[in-house]
C-alpha cells in the first residue's frame, strides 16, 4: 500500500486529486495540507511513503517544506507539483530532494506512472519538459549562482517568504520560537544581502524568485 499526503493550498485541486487517486488499488491518502508548515508536520506525524507537494503554498514553499521533510525522513518521496516550467523551480526542487517534478496540467496517466518510477527509487520529470531542456536544468544547477536559494540561507529564505506575505515581525518571532530580535536581524542581513532597502522591494523579490506567489 502507498501512503500518499496532498500539501496543496486549492481545496479544489486536492480534492480532484485525491478523488483521482482513490480509485487506484493500492494507494491510500492519508491526509491533505493546506500550507507548507503544515506538511513538515503532517509528514513528520503520518510517515507518508510519498508526498505530491504544490510548490507555492503560504507560510512555506514547498521547496523548503521538501527540505525540512527530508532532513527528518529522507525516505519520503516528494514529487513536486508546478503549474510552470521553470528552470529554477526544477534544479531548486531536485536541490532539494524531490524525487519528481511533474506539470499540473500533465494527464492523470502521468501522474500514475510518475508515482510508479519515484516508488521504484527513480527520478521522474514531466513528460513536457524535453530532454534538451532537461539537460539545461542540470547545467544550470552547477553554474547557476544567483538565485535567492544560493545568495539566501534557508532560514533568510523562510523569513523572506513570511515578510512578503505580510506577516508582522512579532508574529514570525512567534511563529519560527526565536526572538523579535533575531527576527530583525535576519531582515537587515537580507536586505545587506540583496541590496534591498524596502519591505516592498523584498516582497517584489520574493514573488519574483517563485518564494511566494502573493499578488
Amino acid at each position: 500500500m502507498t501512503r500518499i499526503l496532498l500539501a496543496d493550498d486549492h481545496k479544489l485541486f486536492i480534492d480532484g486529486l485525491g478523488s483521482l487517486l482513490a480509485r487506484r488499488a493500492g494507494i491510500e491518502i492519508v491526509g491533505a495540507a493546506r500550507d507548507g508548515l503544515t506538511a513538515v508536520g503532517m509528514a513528520a506525524e503520518l510517515k507518508p511513503n510519498v508526498i505530491l507537494m504544490d510548490i507555492s503554498m503560504p507560510k512555506l514553499n514547498g521547496i523548503e517544506a521538501t527540505r525540512k521533510i527530508l532532513a527528518e525522513n529522507p525516505s519520503i518521496h516528494v514529487v513536486m507539483l508546478s503549474m510552470h516550467a521553470d528552470r529554477r523551480y526544477v534544479v531548486e526542487s531536485l536541490r532539494a530532494g524531490a524525487r519528481g517534478y511533474l506539470l499540473k496540467d500533465s494527464a492523470s496517466e502521468e501522474l500514475l506512472a510518475v508515482l510508479d518510477r519515484v516508488s521504484a527509487g527513480e527520478i521522474y520529470l514531466s513528460n513536457k519538459m524535453s530532454g534538451e531542456i532537461i539537460q539545461d536544468y542540470l547545467r544550470v544547477a552547477e553554474t547557476d549562482d544567483s538565485s535567492a536559494y544560493t545568495v539566501l540561507s534557508p532560514r533568510e529564505r523562510e523569513v523572506l517568504q513570511l515578510l512578503a506575505e505580510g506577516n508582522p515581525t512579532k508574529e514570525i518571532a512567534g511563529r519560527l520560537s526565536v526572538s523579535v530580535k533575531t527576527i530583525e536581524t535576519h531582515r537587515k542581513q537580507i536586505m545587506d544581502k540583496l541590496d534591498l532597502h524596502s519591505v516592498a522591494e523584498l516582497t517584489k523579490y520574493a514573488i519574483r524568485e517563485g518564494l511566494t506567489q502573493i499578488s
